[in-house]
C-alpha cells in the first residue's frame, strides 16, 4: 500500500493504538460534524416506538452492562423470545 499514510503502517502497535485514540478523540470532540444517516434515525424511531408500546421489554443499563461483561448478550432475557 503506497499512500501518504504508508509511514503510519511502520509504527509499533502501541503507537498505532495511540494514534487511533487521538483520531477518535478528535472526531468525538465535534459530534455535529458526523451526520447520522437517515436509516439510523429511522431504526432509532422504530425501536423507540416499540419500547413505548411495551416498556417491560427493556432492561436497565446496569443489567445490560453486566450481561455484556459476562458475555451473555441479550438472548438470555425472558422477553428476548426469538429475536436475532
Amino acid at each position: 500500500m503506497d499512500t501518504k499514510f504508508s509511514p503510519l503502517f511502520d509504527l509499533a502497535v502501541s503507537e498505532k493504538l495511540e494514534l487511533v485514540e487521538a483520531l477518535w478523540d478528535s472526531i468525538a470532540a465535534t459530534p455535529e460534524a458526523l451526520p447520522v444517516p437517515d436509516w439510523q434515525k429511522e431504526e432509532l424511531a422504530t425501536r423507540k416506538a416499540a419500547f413505548s408500546q411495551n416498556p417491560d421489554t427493556g432492561i436497565s443499563w446496569d443489567e445490560a452492562k453486566e450481561r455484556i461483561l459476562q458475555g451473555r448478550g441479550r438472548d438470555t432475557h425472558p422477553s428476548a423470545g426469538s429475536r436475532p
